[in-house]
């Protein structure tokens, strides 16, 4: 990818500068790196083989559906392996974690609407499980472009601590001792 003059690099927190290069360089990474770019091939092989052949047997209406959908989540699959290119740059040091945080390389707030592939029949079940596995993937890419690029200094919330103080406070409070029902 080429640097658009015209954008300025934006400069990020030290804390999503740490987060982008731990995470371009985990293991987590490079199996979800595997995992998009496998669902890419397999959807363009798919696309290009079995479900030409099957689109050609449907009726107009779901001919159209057809099309619409295949667009859409093509289109979607093309901006995850972008986003997924663009994370590997960082970790290769092909691009700064500044570039990467420009608006450009980010992913849109959009996703595959898996409820209006689901609604013709006639379209292939081969075509639906793509459209899901790509909704998944793409959902789960939107979310750590998200927490990756989040600017804000508070730690984002965890249910367990939360859970684990509730607990706590309880114990103290003595919710816990069964002798508390002969003390009263």
């Amino acid at each position: 990818m080429t640097k658009d003059k015209s954008t300025p690099t934006q400069t990020v927190s030290p804390q999503v500068r740490e987060r982008m290069i731990q995470f371009a360089s985990s293991e987590m990474f490079r199996k979800l790196f595997s995992e998009g770019m496998g669902l890419v091939e397999e959807t363009a092989g798919y696309l290009d083989g079995d479900g030409r052949e099957a689109s050609r047997q449907l009726t107009r209406e779901a001919s159209l559906s057809y099309a619409t959908v295949s667009k859409e989540m093509t289109t979607r699959l093309m901006q995850a392996a972008s986003w997924l290119v663009v994370q590997r740059a960082v970790k290769e040091g092909d691009m700064t974690v500044d570039e990467a945080a420009e608006a450009r390389f980010r992913l849109e707030d959009t996703s595959i609407n898996a409820f209006t592939a689901r609604q013709n029949p006639e379209l292939p079940a081969e075509l639906l499980d793509l459209v899901d596995r790509a909704k998944i993937l793409f959902d789960r890419l939107h979310r750590l472009d998200e927490v990756l690029f989040d600017e804000s200094d508070e730690p984002l919330p965890n249910p367990v601590t939360s859970q684990l103080r509730a607990l706590h406070d309880a114990a103290s409070s003595g919710a816990f001792d069964p002798l508390s029902v002969w003390r009263k």
